[in-house]
């Protein structure tokens, strides 16, 4: 390993990640999930998604691992941030890169469709959400969640990320594909820049009403292009999911962690808001949601 600098431990498994020492080169390391991810990164590859390509893969200590070239020094979501330390706007270059990007990987997606599959319970950890939260596990979420899935029933299914928000996006391609699983088409780009708000604010950056605006005309030009209506229609039913993703492994086990705990509460506050105003709309504003801060004095 003397040829490689540690990065940092992956997030959610076992592994880690490494930068060659020019930087032309990622490495990284792992068990059966990374080896899933090996090959289903090949399959993309060969579909025409923008991931990033393979130059070494196979068995290492008990484990696995792959080789990658790089796709650039910095995420879309680092250089929001980069932005917004600097002068406290997002460059609208970052966005017109991140609807690019989004664009491209949606022409591949609608290139190779796939047979109608499930896809809720993966994408939305939806187990994981009830058996910590069975108060929410109730006729009236479950026929929203019914509406959603019947809403996007006549999109094309896809090959998806799942977990695609800027920290995924460089101005090459998307990475980790960690939770790669078949999803309606849009899923993954449409909500990107909705996800900012999730995080409660602690990323340090936002994004403007004409950014969010320019962003979301930007793909649906190109679905409609590719299937004939924009998708934006559905971007609803996507965040719907989203609220259970984004609820999914928050509860705490430690009851001293106090910051834990409002911060599980907090999601729970934003499903809740989230639910009331997709029954009322079939949208979901999250420019409406409040910042974790702001919850955390009012739960005080």
């Amino acid at each position: 390993m003397s040829d490689w600098e540690f990065v940092k431990d992956r997030t959610a498994t076992q592994g880690a990640v490494w930068r060659s020492a020019d930087g032309l080169f990622y490495k990284r390391t792992g068990g059966e999930d990374l080896r899933a991810e090996i090959e289903f990164q090949h399959l993309a590859a060969g579909l025409g998604y923008p991931v990033p390509e393979i130059i070494d893969s196979g068995a290492e200590n008990g484990g696995y691992f792959v080789i990658e070239r790089s796709l650039g020094a910095a995420s879309l979501h680092d250089e929001a941030l980069s932005d917004a330390q600097r002068d406290g706007a997002v460059r609208d270059q970052v966005i017109s890169t991140a609807a690019f990007v989004g664009s491209q990987l949606l022409r591949a997606q609608a290139t190779h469709p796939l047979t109608a599959a499930p896809w809720f319970d993966k994408a939305a950890f939806a187990a994981n959400v009830f058996e910590e939260n069975p108060d929410l596990d109730t006729p009236r979420v479950h026929e929203a969640v019914k509406r959603a899935l019947d809403r996007t029933a006549a999109l094309p299914m896809v090959h998806g990320h799942l977990d695609y928000g800027l920290p995924n996006v460089l101005a090459k391609g998307v990475i980790d594909w960690q939770h790669h699983g078949p999803v309606p088409l849009g899923y993954d780009v449409y909500p990107a820049l909705d996800i900012v708000a999730f995080k409660g604010g602690g990323k340090g950056y936002s994004v403007s009403p004409a950014q969010r605006t320019a962003y979301t005309s930007t793909l649906d030009d190109t679905t409609v292009d590719l299937i004939g209506r924009p998708v934006s229609e559905h971007l609803g039913d996507f965040l719907l999911v989203k609220c259970f993703f984004f609820l999914a492994l928050m509860r705490p086990t430690d009851p001293a962690r106090h910051d834990k705990h409002i911060k599980w509460q907090y999601r729970r506050a934003l499903f809740t808001m989230g639910l009331d105003q997709y029954e009322s709309s079939s949208t979901i504003d999250t420019g409406s949601f409040p910042t974790l801060a702001q919850f955390a004095d009012e739960y005080r």
